[in-house]
């Protein structure tokens, strides 16, 4: 059973401080577990596993939605919010803005739990942060 398999089945089975998980297995190059938080569920979080790290992404937007003239002061306004937002962090992959948290594959299921409800509050709250810059 590879790591993402193994995350699916533990994942389905959890209830983790009053939520649970919904996860949909994406096969590839790269095997991918698109993860969506009850009652956070708006924005599907993205958990790829390597040697070395789990790392989850949420897709904020594409950078063609964000107001050509406030990139700069949107990118200013993300980097400062960076610091205040627990276990997340903002970035550009490809064209879309993205929240992101990494943890090491020796993080405990309990860990990774709560990563994932937290990147997903944070999403939510950056994209509310963020919604006077969009088109």
């Amino acid at each position: 059973m590879t790591q993402i398999q193994e995350l699916t089945y533990q994942l389905g089975q959890v209830n983790y401080e009053g939520h649970t998980f919904d996860c949909l297995p994406i096969h590839g190059e790269q095997e991918v577990l698109q993860v969506i938080v009850s009652e956070l569920d708006a924005m599907p979080i993205f958990v790829t596993i390597t040697d070395t790290q789990i790392l989850c992404i949420t897709y904020l937007c594409k950078q063609t939605e964000i107001q050509p003239k406030r990139i700069a002061e949107l990118n200013k306004t993300m980097l400062e919010l960076n610091v205040a937002m627990p276990l997340s962090s903002f970035a550009i992959v490809e064209d879309y803005y993205v929240v992101f948290g990494a943890m090491a594959t020796s993080s405990s299921f309990n860990e990774v739990c709560k990563e994932l409800i937290t990147l997903a509050s944070n999403a939510y709250d950056a994209l509310e942060a963020i919604e006077n810059y969009l088109v």
